[in-house]
């Protein structure tokens, strides 16, 4: 008798089993509390990060045009000189002149420098973002991205980016499935340029400057396409706007169609980046 009772326990009552429920639900209630204050600390680090890159790209673009402006206005000061002097200075003209020169040159270089240190940190920030938040690759580590150039492949997404870039354009500019007002179609145009073209481009092998230039264009645009409808509700602004942007950004980074043939390093494969961004999409 004592060994069936040790085996079958005597099963709770009713009322303790009710009493028990009550601390269940608050148990359950702290553990989506929790979840819940975790997602919305991912979520502000992501906008953090985001704002701090804007306000890095601005800087980056300002150090720029005032190193434009002070190389443009140093060679107009020097030719002015050349011209005005007969092109015959005398020492210690000439002195003087190349004394500022040196000094514009390295006031240049060094905000060539500092550009260049700003373009590496937005280029870091832009690969984190885009490395958390764009698709997973199915591709097993350790092995070659499958859409390496010359591919099957790696043809099927470049054909795919161009044909929903084409009927983006098509779909925002209301041309296709025309409608008077706003619709999924015209949404789903203005935002091809995200959804399609960027991760179908960043799915097969390319080289380090144009993976770059994807991941940047991967965090920037979706902010265009928030900031601009605030001022100008227009899907065919939008789509406009991220496509020169695309152009302007592959232009900065020499890839693409832009490549100078000096040639970037191909990007890290799976076996050094963790995965590639390999069959991201079918």
């Amino acid at each position: 008798r004592a060994s069936h009772a040790h085996q079958h326990p005597p099963r709770r009552s009713r009322r303790a089993r009710k009493r028990e429920r009550p601390r269940r639900s608050r148990a359950r209630a702290r553990a989506g509390e929790a979840r819940d204050s975790a997602r919305a600390d991912r979520r502000r680090k992501t906008s953090a990060d985001i704002i701090t890159m804007s306000a890095s790209v601005g800087a980056r673009c300002a150090l720029v045009a005032s190193a434009r402006v002070a190389s443009a206005s140093a060679s107009a000061s020097a030719r002015s000189r050349s011209a005005r002097l007969g092109r015959r200075p005398s020492a210690s003209v000439s002195s003087s002149s190349s004394s500022r020169v040196v000094v514009v040159v390295r006031a240049e270089s060094s905000e060539t420098e500092r550009a260049a240190d700003l373009d590496k940190e937005v280029s870091k920030r832009a690969k984190k973002i885009a490395s958390t938040f764009a698709p997973r690759s199915s591709t097993p580590a350790g092995k070659k991205n499958p859409a390496f150039k010359g591919s099957t492949l790696y043809t099927i997404f470049e054909v795919q980016a161009y044909v929903s870039l084409v009927v983006g354009s098509l779909l925002s500019y209301n041309v296709l499935l025309p409608s008077d007002e706003p619709n999924i179609a015209r949404l789903m145009g203005m935002w091809s340029v995200w959804m399609f073209a960027v991760p179908s481009l960043r799915a097969r092998e390319c080289d380090a400057r144009e993976k770059d230039a994807l991941n940047f264009l991967f965090v920037a645009v979706p902010v265009i396409n928030v900031l601009i409808p605030v001022v100008w509700k227009s899907f065919a602004a939008v789509f406009t706007a991220d496509c020169l942007l695309m152009a302007y950004v592959y232009y900065d980074k020499g890839a693409g169609i832009f490549d100078d043939g000096s040639g970037g390093e191909d990007a890290p494969g799976p076996a050094t980046e963790g995965a590639s961004e390999g069959v991201e999409e079918a």
